[in-house]
């Protein structure tokens, strides 16, 4: 991974890689570690399947038209580019790492919880896979627990409890590669679901326990949060996609003509909609001569988005929060924009839900187009993930700067003029 000196002015892009379209956010860092939204850009994707590359010319090729876009902006934009990872195959699972306080007067120093969090990554990972986070979620100073910051304090043992996520490393390496091939450079990686959440959530909901659903076009990714400490992680290879996959076979059109119809006349339930009330997809496609019925197209996205929304709840269940999170859940993805879906998934939790989009007023916005632009549920992950980069960069309050991420901001501290 290379490494760039951050000058008086340099630029920071939050790249979401998805299924089926790629979007990017700009930002230029001024001196100081201010940050400014430059840009918002949107264009076609092709060569992802599921959050894995399954065909490296289409990715480079899509990677080269959003970077076309991005160079009109500045070069330096592309030099230091973050990006998602969101394979359905990425694991997660706790690990706890024990050291011995080594100064005599027995304070606990930065080298303690450095060697601390190192003992928590010390697990056993196949060849083929590599650690992508490595998430604090408390120390622990002679067996008493939840504490977040043990710096200064006295004790014979420091232990830390981790979130670990790894992921095969071959599908990260194709996923650098083909950034690479289009001409630019990896900054970081981060794990999709971590990014959505940190342009969403605020230390109060994570405080008092929330989920966050992220309906992507080929997975769902989601996260929870409880007593400011990251709970659970899951990714599941279905998402708003599959909606369109599902409509092109029962109204038998293409999927192109399917993805218009649920754009155009979607809906996440069909309560309300009169049976009566019919689309003629002639008007979406010239070739088709018949009409559907709009109550069936609600039908059949409101049984795939159950399905998603119950894949969600069953890890809930897994971790005892089954209607037990007080803040509830926060949607975001463009699975989240389908009219509905906030009451469907109120039946579905059975808690509080409410779309999450980027709060326009903890980012330096040039102008109020940006603002409405960013507003959207759709950016979430761009918007995180340039959060997370200015974060490893010049420090924050996030807990995703862990593992690789703590190196990272200590080599841009001493790089910084």
């Amino acid at each position: 991974m290379k490494i760039y000196r951050i000058m008086s002015q340099s630029f920071i892009t939050g790249l979401d890689i998805g299924s089926n379209s790629l979007k990017a956010v700009v930002a230029e860092v001024k001196k100081g570690g201010q940050m400014s939204f430059v840009k918002i850009l949107k264009t076609p994707s092709s060569g992802m399947r599921k959050g894995s590359v399954d065909d490296l010319a289409e990715m480079t090729r899509s990677l080269n038209v959003m970077f076309g876009e991005i160079k009109k902006i500045s070069k330096d934009a592309l030099k230091n580019i973050y990006i998602n990872v969101g394979s359905a195959d990425t694991h997660v699972q706790s690990s706890r790492g024990i050291v011995a306080v080594s100064r005599a007067d027995f304070e606990i120093h930065q080298d303690d919880v450095d060697r601390a969090v190192q003992a928590s990554q010390a697990i056993n990972l196949p060849p083929n896979r590599m650690i992508l986070h490595a998430i604090t979620r408390e120390y622990i100073v002679d067996g008493v627990g939840g504490i977040r910051d043990p710096l200064g304090m006295v004790g014979n043992r420091l232990e830390v409890n981790s979130l670990i996520i790894d992921a095969f490393s071959h599908w990260v390496k194709n996923l650098t590669k083909c950034v690479e091939m289009a001409g630019a450079s990896v900054g970081g990686l981060i794990f999709s679901p971590l990014a959505g959440a940190r342009a969403v959530l605020s230390k109060n909901q994570k405080d008092l326990g929330v989920a966050f659903v992220d309906i992507g076009f080929g997975t769902t990714s989601m996260c929870v949060y409880e007593e400011g400490k990251l709970l659970h992680l899951a990714v599941f290879p279905v998402g708003s996609g599959n909606i369109t996959n599902d409509l092109a076979i029962g109204l038998k059109t293409s999927v192109d003509t399917a993805e218009a119809v649920k754009l155009a006349f979607g809906s996440a339930s069909a309560k309300g909609i009169s049976g009566r009330e019919q689309v003629d997809l002639k008007k979406i496609d010239p070739v088709l001569r018949h009409n559907v019925s709009r109550r069936m197209i609600a039908d059949i996205i409101e049984v795939r988005l159950a399905e998603i929304f119950e894949f969600a709840n069953n890890e809930l269940k897994l971790i005892g929060k089954e209607s037990q999170l007080p803040v509830g859940v926060v949607l975001a993805g463009g699975g989240a924009k389908m009219p509905g879906v906030v009451d469907l998934a109120k039946e579905e939790f059975d808690l509080p839900v409410q779309i999450g989009i980027p709060d326009s007023s903890i980012l330096d916005m040039p102008n109020g187009e940006l603002s409405l632009q960013i507003e959207d549920p759709e950016y979430v992950c761009a918007v995180g993930l340039l959060l997370c980069a200015k974060e490893r960069m010049f420090g924050g309050g996030s807990d995703i700067v862990g593992g690789e991420g703590s190196w990272l901001k200590k080599l841009f501290r001493l790089l910084l003029p």
